[in-house]
């Protein structure tokens, strides 16, 4: 019985050490016997002889840690951002080293929480310590985020970090379907997100977020009256869907829809966000021209889709961005309804519009295809339903997810390797 009770003490110390209690609490906590803790004299003579013949020693031991802070930072210098080419010292991406027994623990800050590098990094970090400092340390590391900007010299947003416009250049192509889409996908991610419903006339995002009956409130920010945006599923937005009447028409002219851009901009509390996402109507008319006046925007995505009539529109929308006048980065092509999938088979593949007509068109131009989303039921059925197609597990979540990725991947190398966003002055 002695023996019994002695190798369940040694049992229940093992248990606490592992789970890190307190020995004594867990002792308390334990369905134990008065006989059992009678022997408590008795466990502690067989948990010394047992450490004394039985426990191998320590790899490391206190007094002997030699590794200091330098030796981990010199380490991590060999580490490349991929995409930005410097190391990740450099770009003062690693914070926090705290060195403990055997351990190593440290934080990356990333650029955007949709990275899609970031198991990519975090493996050379652990080969970078395992080669340079030690084989045997166990590293940590958490993995963060802190959205880059290259924003600068404005008055109106000023807490928001990117702004990003989505075009086409022709109606019809589903750019308010991947505006909502990748809105919900960098908000999945982590980031902050809003969107602004720049197509005046006709307004689609709050039937995309299954929001039509909603109306934003007006409060009073530092003495001044301002529009509190919608929150729907975690993003902030703006539409004249939510201040005009749902089956009454906004047949206005080019100044007053210009108007109520501005006020989208300025009578609306954004507060802090990563990213701001402008759905813009077809073409590239005063609405286009008001947005790169009013704010620097950080870059332009265009949506196209594979056939010949819309990429002639998708490329005049393009080239809008990249007049010399208004040099805003291009930040990618989507091709939206790639092909045709049944979703029971999603490995058949229907090229029912064209096919490789985005891709083309980013080589042509000397820029990114940042997706190729398919046509598939769900994601009208998710439309018509007010909630983006990325929150379901499908094959189309996975295509915008993967979109969202390179979008924010292609946002942090502009922020790093272009010039900062100015307000446009148009003279016309």
């Amino acid at each position: 019985m002695l023996v019994e009770v002695q190798e369940d003490f040694i049992s229940a110390f093992f248990t606490a050490v592992y789970h890190k209690r307190n020995f004594s609490t867990y002792l308390c906590c334990s369905d134990l016997s008065k006989s059992f803790l009678d022997k408590k004299r008795n466990f502690f003579q067989l948990l010394k002889h047992y450490l004394m013949k039985e426990a191998k020693p320590l790899k490391y031991k206190m007094g002997d840690l030699k590794i200091k802070k330098e030796d981990i930072i010199r380490a991590l210098s060999t580490v490349q951002e991929p995409d930005l080419k410097k190391d990740l010292v450099t770009l003062n991406m690693i914070k926090d080293i705290e060195l403990g027994v055997g351990e190593v623990r440290f934080t990356v800050v990333l650029t955007t929480p949709a990275c899609p590098l970031k198991e990519r990094i975090r493996k050379e970090c652990e080969e970078a310590i395992h080669t340079h400092v030690d084989e045997n340390l166990s590293v940590v590391i958490d993995m963060t985020a802190d959205v880059t900007s290259s924003r600068m010299g404005t008055t109106l947003l000023p807490n928001v970090k990117n702004i990003i416009a989505i075009a086409s250049g022709k109606g019809g192509v589903g750019k308010s379907t991947v505006t909502a889409n990748l809105a919900m996908a960098l908000k999945q991610s982590g980031a902050k997100v809003g969107i602004i419903d720049a197509d005046i006339s006709g307004p689609s995002i709050p039937v995309m977020f299954g929001a039509e009956d909603m109306q934003p409130l007006v409060s009073q920010i530092d003495g001044k009256n301002m529009i509190q945006p919608i929150m729907q599923y975690g993003i902030k937005m703006i539409s004249m869907g939510f201040l005009a009447p749902q089956d009454n028409p906004v047949p206005w002219r080019g100044p007053m829809a210009t108007q109520a851009l501005r006020q989208f901009f300025s009578d609306t509390y954004w507060g802090e966000l990563d990213y701001l996402l402008i759905d813009l109507p077809p073409g590239t008319s005063d609405i286009h021209l008001s947005l790169v006046q009013l704010v620097p925007v950080t870059g332009a995505v265009i949506v196209t889709t594979p056939q010949k009539v819309a990429l002639a529109d998708a490329t005049k929308g393009l080239m809008f961005f990249r007049q010399p006048q208004i040099n805003v980065p291009v930040l990618g092509v989507v091709e939206n309804m790639a092909y045709f999938t049944p979703e029971e088979l999603p490995d058949n593949k229907y090229y029912i519009f064209g096919k490789d007509g985005g891709k083309n068109l980013a080589i042509k131009y000397e820029t990114e295809l940042l997706g190729e989303i398919p046509l598939v039921q769900s994601i009208r059925e998710a439309g018509d339903e007010g909630k983006p197609a990325v929150m379901s597990d499908s094959i189309i979540a996975k295509a915008f997810r993967n979109t969202a990725e390179l979008l924010a991947q292609q946002v942090a190398i502009r922020n790093a390797t272009k010039e900062k966003t100015k307000p446009v002055q148009v003279k016309v």
